[in-house]
């Protein structure tokens, strides 16, 4: 029984006291006035469509709230560092929160930053700063071979499964991406129903379940990944070779979460954790890679592919522009997934210790693609703690074309990071595939939060980008962001991560001497 059917119990069996006892003495009568306004309240609060928690715990989860509002009075200067670990500091969590529901997202007083602390960042604003109108720019992700380009926001929906999430918070999101023009990454538990009921334009994720075009024997099914992949809102089909908080490790559904209906979307067996397997078995090495990666883009009929990963040895990474090099055929874009990413369900040293971090990362794989002189037709999306417009602006100064966010549209949907949704116990109703809690989204308001979080956060980057005296993201280069070292020692972006020649990966006279042994040992024949 849930919380909300024991209050309208309890209340029911009150009011039915009340009355008999009033009926015996009318001093029973003040018993209506002290629990009246609590029953009234509960119905207030099941009714209403603003917050989920409220309508899965009325009355008392206004107690929730109200440690909130003294919490904020008591840290208002205190904020968790962002790499304190999972859980967001207080001030991004507040801001996304105040974006979401349309709030004024100011701050009074300055930063609230320690920025004499080593690791504080900030922009080089200019002397002539300039006054943006294009709210809404826009990076086309589509190469030579492709026939369907799609033109991306800056900020898009990171790959979180139906399964993982709810059908309802499934539903705001897409819908959300359809009020805002964004995108919204399927996670590799394939399109649902519910990605496709409101329009939002998808990106198809394919791990290596192969969910949604999986034969009998789990492998990968051509007739059913075109009949998928040829829908109008299917604008670009990602394939996923690792996961940030995992890698090197399969995706996790628990059999907890596991319903007759996913099993039947993934083509799973019931009663068993849905553990994907750690590698493809459509391919096994770099060019076979970039074979699948051609393929995909035939069967779809022109469409944007790419793949998504979290870098770990970087003779391999090289090994795949060495493929690249050999086949002439290239993605049309790759997600650079760092190791601080998120997850729903993982081993601890999985997310705590595997993974090269996200911005390290992107240094990487944009200088590997320019020393191979191939970054040109290739676009990056950087994925890993994106929640701010700074966030979004550093990871673009660093080689990022676009970036995906996962916590920040999760936040928006009303997340309050309860850790428990690898259990199906989600107090929100947006990790859980419990009916009676998820239905307490309600995906009409929550699907406004989440366009208006992304709209925000875009209209604040584009801000940005004028204080720095810029006209375009694009125009956006290391040299733009600052990090304090220790002390007074400072040093831009520039100088902590120095440009690479193009293409001087190609000749082994130019080869810089901190990238031979890496792209020696790479093999486009083999990991």
């Amino acid at each position: 029984m849930t919380v909300r059917q024991k209050f309208i119990l309890i209340s029911v069996l009150a009011l039915a006291s009340l009355i008999g006892l009033s009926l015996l003495s009318p001093v029973w009568l003040w018993g209506f006035a002290i629990v009246g306004p609590f029953i009234l309240l509960g119905i207030y609060d099941v009714v209403q469509t603003k917050h989920s928690i409220l309508r899965l715990y009325p009355v008392i989860g206004h107690f929730r709230y109200l440690m909130e509002a003294f919490r904020e009075e008591i840290q208002q200067y205190f904020v968790e560092t962002e790499l304190s670990g999972t859980p967001i500091s207080r001030e991004f969590r507040s801001l996304i929160y105040q974006r979401a529901k349309g709030a004024r997202d100011t701050r009074p007083f300055g930063t609230i930053f320690d920025v004499n602390r080593p690791g504080y960042e900030w922009i080089n604003h200019s002397m002539q700063p300039k006054h943006l109108t294009d709210v809404n720019p826009r990076v086309k992700f589509g190469g030579p071979d492709c026939k369907k380009p799609y033109m991306a926001s800056p900020l898009n929906i990171s790959a979180m499964s139906y399964g993982a999430l709810s059908k309802n918070a499934i539903m705001s999101l897409n819908k959300g991406a359809k009020i805002g023009g964004f995108s919204h990454n399927t996670g590799e538990g394939s399109m649902s129903p519910y990605h496709l009921e409101h329009g939002g334009d998808i990106v198809w994720q394919i791990g290596t379940g192969y969910f949604g075009c999986r034969n009998d024997e789990g492998g990968f099914n051509e007739e059913t990944f075109k009949e998928n992949s040829s829908k109008d809102v299917v604008k670009m089909i990602e394939i996923k070779l690792s996961q940030g908080a995992k890698p090197g490790h399969g995706g996790i559904l628990p059999a907890a979460k596991l319903t007759e209906e996913i099993a039947q979307i993934r083509h799973v067996p019931m009663g068993h954790d849905v553990v994907s397997p750690p590698s493809h078995s459509a391919f096994s090495t770099p060019t076979e890679l970039l074979f699948f990666v051609k393929k995909l883009r035939e069967l779809s009929g022109g469409k944007p592919v790419g793949f998504k990963l979290c870098i770990g040895r970087h003779d391999e990474f090289l090994g795949i522009c060495k493929a690249m090099l050999e086949t002439g055929i290239t993605p049309d874009f790759i997600t650079v997934d760092g190791g601080e990413g998120g997850t729903g369900a993982a081993p601890t040293e999985m997310i705590n210790s595997v993974g090269t971090p996200i911005r390290d990362a992107l240094v990487f794989v944009n200088r590997a693609l320019i020393g191979a002189g191939l970054r040109d037709n290739i676009r990056i999306i950087a994925s890993g703690k994106m929640l701010s417009a700074f966030h979004i602006l550093r990871a673009i100064a660093l080689g990022a074309d676009t970036v995906n966010s996962a916590r920040g549209m999760m936040l928006a949907l009303g997340c309050i990071q309860a850790r428990t949704c690898n259990s199906d116990h989600c107090p929100t109703g947006i990790a859980t595939q419990n009916a009676s809690r998820n239905k307490a989204i309600v995906v009409t308001d929550k699907s406004q939060r989440v366009a208006n979080f992304q709209r925000e956060t875009i209209k604040n980057l584009v801000e940005l980008i004028g204080a720095a005296g810029l006209d375009d993201i694009s125009q956006l280069e290391p040299k733009h962001i600052n990090r304090r070292i220790q002390g007074s020692d400072v040093q831009s972006y520039a100088q902590l991560y120095p440009h690479i020649e193009s293409g001087c990966l190609l000749d082994e006279a130019t080869i810089p001497e901190n990238w031979k042994y890496d792209w020696n040992a790479a093999s486009a024949k083999a990991w």
